[in-house]
């Protein structure tokens, strides 16, 4: 009975673990730049930009107005039509309807448009620029959990390996080749490399939350799928700094951002020269009245003919031009043209921060790579070492002693060839992600 609940046990927990799903980059991405919150908020500014646009587009058409009143009369007032004074209490309503259109006004309306326009596509590549930086600390966080596996497995492989040298000291102590001690330096390396496994488990624990947190997903059994990072080669993938540098100029959105607030200055400074010119408008309306007596001497209408009546029409234009405004037009132009400089001066530093970046970069890949590059050289020489050593103490011409130093050494390079690896790999990628080349599979 305790081996048929055994294994089904372990048949519902191979199904759970078969079952349970594996992120993909391209999902990860896809997945944090649905759920962050930042990201939301930047597209509703989204949808307020083309709210603007069309407030804009609204300018250019002519406005239509209703508007009614009515007024009751109490006591005397001199009547028109005998003139004199009359006691007699009265209701009076009135309805209009007018209208105005903006004939020109120094071209406000259309700069205000082209200016919408802007704030709309500014916009987009604010949330483009923050859909960049989420992808990046994805990209990120899905290698740190890559290399925090990798570790854990080679600390894993360690600790086999110790494992082993525990029973054959432990042969070899009992046949007596060895002196207990041996056998019990055995035994605390072998504990040194489980606290290993251990210390590597809870990395990988904290990058997987890290990850699923960024996704906003449960950590509980959240995992990644493996993908092949390569194996870094010896070549670059870029010449130099500045072919990287001359194309994230043209595709990183702080820079288009920065040169649409140059034209939005532009924009600005049309729109404050505009004060200096005429308006013109033009207006239509119409308008009726109704007028009821409280007296029996009188007699009133039906309220739709004298509505009919008193219908009368207004047409007119208004023109009105600017003489002396206290120097407010001048000074407002003044400030739009130091602002457009200001916007000049920033675009060049968001340049300049780009270059310096890439620039950083590019030093970063080339470091990481001779790193490797040296690390993979150093795995190498140890794990010959490690081969010799583990013959010669086999053969008891070593000391378990000088064998741990050894395979500590192998240790601490497989260490620093997996870190230098993920390191290369990442920095690779940021590289790629200013040329425009970076692809989540």
């Amino acid at each position: 009975m305790k081996t048929n609940l055994i294994l089904i046990v372990a048949l519902f927990t191979s199904i759970a673990t078969f079952s349970q799903k594996q992120w993909t980059l391209k999902e990860a991405v896809d997945q944090a730049l649905e759920k962050n919150i930042s990201i939301q908020q930047n597209r509703l500014s989204l949808e307020l930009a083309k709210k603007d646009v069309d407030i804009a587009k609204g300018n250019f058409l002519p406005n239509l107005n209703g508007s009614s009143s009515g007024r009751f009369g109490f006591g005397s007032f001199i009547d028109d039509v005998s003139n004199t004074r009359i006691s007699t209490d009265n209701f009076n309503a009135s309805f209009n309807l007018s209208s105005n259109v903006n004939i020109f006004n120094g071209f406000r309306n259309t700069n205000t448009y082209k200016q919408a326009q802007l704030g709309l596509e500014s916009s987009m590549l604010d949330l483009k620029k923050i859909e960049n930086d989420i992808s990046l600390f994805v990209v990120n966080g899905y290698l740190n959990v890559l290399f925090a596996k990798e570790n854990l497995n080679a600390a894993k492989v360690q600790y086999e390996i110790s494992k082993k040298q525990i029973e054959a000291a432990t042969k070899r102590f009992e046949a007596g080749a060895i002196p207990k001690g041996d056998l019990l330096n055995a035994q605390s390396t072998a504990a040194n490399d489980l606290q290993n496994v251990i210390t590597r488990e809870n990395a990988l624990d904290i990058a997987l939350l890290n990850l699923a947190q960024l996704l906003q997903e449960p950590v509980e059994g959240f995992d990644v799928a493996p993908i092949d990072v390569g194996t870094p080669t010896a070549s670059l993938l870029y010449k130099n700094s500045d072919v990287v540098y001359q194309t994230a100029l043209t595709i990183m959105p702080e820079i288009k951002r920065a040169q649409l607030a140059i034209q939005n200055s532009e924009y600005n400074i049309e729109i404050a020269k505009s004060f200096f010119m005429p308006t013109l408008s033009a207006f239509a309306g119409m308008g009726t009245g109704y007028s009821h007596r409280f007296n029996e001497i009188f007699s009133n209408n039906d309220f739709f003919s004298q509505l009919n009546d008193n219908l009368g029409y207004n047409i007119g234009a208004s023109l009105n031009i600017p003489i002396f405004n206290r120097f407010q037009t001048k000074n407002r132009v003044s400030q739009s043209e130091i602002n457009k400089k200001i916007f000049e001066t920033r675009l060049l530093n968001e340049k300049l921060n780009l270059q310096q970046t890439i620039e950083q970069a590019f030093l970063d890949v080339k470091t990481a790579l001779k790193t490797y590059e040296a690390a993979k050289i150093s795995l190498e020489s140890q794990q010959e070492a490690f081969k010799n050593a583990e013959e010669r103490y086999n053969y008891g011409a070593m000391t378990l002693f000088d064998f741990d130093l050894v395979r500590t050494r192998l240790v601490n390079a497989e260490a620093a060839m997996i870190r230098s690896k993920y390191d290369y790999v990442f920095k690779t990628k940021v590289l790629q992600f200013y040329s425009g080349d970076l692809i989540l599979e």
